[in-house]
């Protein structure tokens, strides 16, 4: 039985163009269907843009608490790279605003670059188009309305980066396999990579295949994860509250118990040592 109150971790394979936001409301919805309540927390683990597709893990009830830890683990992802050409979000969400050459740049040089600038600890400065706050603001509100957007730069870590396919020299493409730290921009790595060819590059698709230990293999479509939930049966809200204050009942006597243990432990030491300490009784000779 589910027990989506106390807590449960679905790992689904997010679509292409739908936002991670919409991924947990869709969860939401159904879970609050099948339980006959509203009261149901859902949340994710790491948001993934919409023209990104792969690994988003939900996290419902008293699991979000481990949000944090999840989004901690160590991400890995496909990229794919257009060489020669920018667009302001660096990716396929806006237009191309400018072309470079692109004509020197082959394997040795991007093999060199990759190697020598992008592994290891680097600093990165995110995107203009992502959820960064700016005087409490999301920095994407304020890029869309045209307004300069300056944010600070971020260390973070690119574990591996690997060349998986490359077009050149008959087409500016770049396929890439990034394993890298938690906030890293794989569209800023994109644009960074361009510069540092001597070119622009923007992100033309991305794909998570791993958070953590959790890899895309195991991972459910959104729609197979709603046909599971339609046919699972689920641990009611009073039985799992029911539930969860019996456990804590219990954790609470345990802890009573341990502590009550401690004292008397530390009495008994405390008692020894002061025995020890003690001088010897003097015993009066009779002559």
């Amino acid at each position: 039985m589910l027990n989506p109150i106390e807590g449960e971790i679905f790992c689904i394979d997010k679509p292409l163009r739908m936002t991670s936001f919409a991924a947990v409301k869709k969860v939401r919805a159904v879970l609050r269907t099948h339980l006959k309540t509203r009261q149901v927390k859902v949340g994710h683990a790491g948001t993934l843009d919409p023209l990104a597709t792969g690994v988003l893990l939900l996290c419902t009830g008293h699991a979000t608490k481990r949000i944090d830890e999840l989004q901690a683990g160590v991400k890995e992802y496909i990229a794919d790279l257009r060489l020669g050409a920018t667009t302001p979000s660096y990716d396929l969400e806006t237009e191309v605003d400018a072309t470079y050459e692109w004509q020197h740049i082959d394997r040795a040089l991007i093999d060199r670059v990759l190697q020598e600038q992008f592994t290891g600890s680097i600093e990165q400065v995110p995107p203009s188009f992502s959820a960064c706050k700016i005087d409490g603001k999301p920095a994407y509100k304020l890029a869309r309305k045209g307004q300069d957007v300056e944010i600070r730069p971020k260390t973070l870590v690119i574990d591996e980066i690997e060349v998986l396919q490359c077009g050149l020299p008959e087409e500016p493409t770049l396929r890439i396999r990034v394993v890298c730290s938690k906030g890293t921009y794989i569209r800023a790595l994109a644009r960074d990579i361009g510069v540092a060819l001597g070119s622009g590059a923007h992100l033309t698709a991305l794909r998570r295949t791993r958070v953590g230990d959790v890899t895309v293999d195991q991972c459910l479509t959104l729609e197979g994860l709603v046909e599971k939930l339609d046919h699972e049966t689920y641990v009611s809200p009073e039985q799992a509250a029911a539930e969860r204050l019996e456990r804590e009942r219990i954790e609470n006597r345990m802890r009573a118990a341990r502590q009550k243990a401690e004292r008397a432990e530390r009495a008994e030491r405390k008692l020894a040592k002061q025995q020890c300490a003690a001088p010897p009784k003097r015993v009066s000779q009779i002559k």
